[in-house]
């Protein structure tokens, strides 16, 4: 869903309720491990960006909720853990069906390889 809350706060309050927590905990997750990245709203959803760059965003759209890793390196050397949690995959993109999908300890991993890398975002 494109939101047209001005702050993160905001989004996560129209959010569905069974996905509220799960976005709760991308959040958090995101300011603990993004050390250096501001968080915004970008394109109608949370994003965080460093040196004026959006790396990182998540949305609760229609159907999914949708975490982005904009780092090329970090979602290439991510797809196959990913692939065999079951999730759908684009270039950026991660969808999840349902939060209880999302595993957590990847989102991590994703978040501190972001942190790491100088390659390409697309």
């Amino acid at each position: 869903m494109q939101s047209s809350a001005l702050t993160v706060t905001e989004y996560l309050k129209e959010v569905p309720a069974e996905r509220r927590e799960a976005l709760m905990r991308l959040r958090a997750l995101c300011r603990s491990i993004l050390v250096g990245f501001e968080e915004q709203m970008e394109y109608g959803m949370p994003g965080y960006a460093r040196s004026g760059v959006v790396e990182v965003g998540f949305a609760s759209q229609k159907h999914f909720i949708a975490l982005y890793i904009l780092r090329t390196d970090v979602m290439n050397a991510h797809r196959q853990r990913l692939a065999v949690r079951g999730v759908s995959l684009g270039k950026g993109c991660i969808r999840y069906s349902k939060p209880e999908r999302i595993d957590f300890e990847v989102v991590e991993s994703l978040l501190r390889a972001t942190v790491e890398s100088t390659g390409e975002v697309c």
